[in-house]
């Protein structure tokens, strides 16, 4: 159970549910750019691919003590909080990186509360599906699916309908320079460990760019969108879960 969670919780590498694979190791340094997605349509001009942006595995996040956040700590979580709280959907391209610094591609559709879809692009078979309570992670070639609570991924956070960071989560971190404002959120779990998830927005426009989670085991897994649409109206089917094609993965 407790290897389920973690690899859900790494927003789930495509090809560790396509076939069985050794135990990564933590992501190069060296990152290069994927050719451009096709993607859902959106609004203004078209980006490329970005660099998602590895963090330091060598960084050591401080733990959470309230009274450490300074007032512009506080005012840059306050407004991280009032943006992922104004969003009811969001479409885009996203580019993942895996702990073992694989790198796959595909789009994100998210309707709140608690609705996700991401699609990647072949020769990945995989989607992730989120209904508003539970989660799927969907193997299209093998026709199979793992279903786990939308309550133990770091999922939620993004996919609340209203969010107040310092509040409602573990806050261990808020930093900025002239590109980023970034916040991480510590989660401590009995049976699996302590995870991280480190949301990253920019600085000039406040959109979300990317985030990474962080496992037990230290391993990140990284995902960076752009060509984001907040206007788009989806289609609430494409939330359904299909219990009835798919079945539950073997083991």
């Amino acid at each position: 159970m407790a290897s389920v969670i973690l690899i859900t919780a790494a927003m789930v590498s495509a090809a560790s549910f396509a076939q069985t694979v050794p135990v990564p190791k933590p992501a190069p340094k060296g990152r290069d750019g994927g050719p451009p997605s096709g993607g859902p349509s959106i609004t203004g001009a078209t980006q490329t691919p970005p660099n998602p942006v590895i963090p330091d595995p060598r960084r050591n996040v401080p733990s959470s003590i309230f009274q450490t956040f300074d007032a512009n700590q506080k005012a840059q979580a306050a407004k991280v909080s009032a943006y992922l709280s104004s969003l009811s959907t969001l479409v885009g391209n996203f580019v993942q990186v895996g702990p073992d610094g694989s790198k796959t591609q595909g789009d994100f559709y998210i309707q709140k509360p608690g609705k996700v879809r991401f699609e990647y692009d072949a020769p990945s078979p995989i989607d992730i599906v989120a209904d508003g309570s539970s989660l799927v992670v969907r193997d299209r070639k093998l026709a199979t699916q793992d279903v786990y609570p939308l309550s133990q991924t770091p999922l939620r956070f993004l996919l609340s309908d209203r969010i107040d960071l310092m509040k409602d989560t573990n806050v261990v971190n808020v930093s900025a320079d002239d590109v980023f404002v970034s916040v991480t959120i510590e989660e401590k779990q009995a049976l699996v460990g302590t995870s991280r998830l480190m949301l990253m927005f920019g600085a000039k426009d406040g959109q979300l760019k990317q985030w990474t989670v962080t496992d037990p085991q230290g391993y990140d897994t990284t995902i960076a969108v752009y060509n984001l649409d907040a206007g788009k109206k989806l289609d609430p089917g494409m939330f359904k879960i299909d219990f009835t094609n798919y079945g539950q993965s073997p083991g």
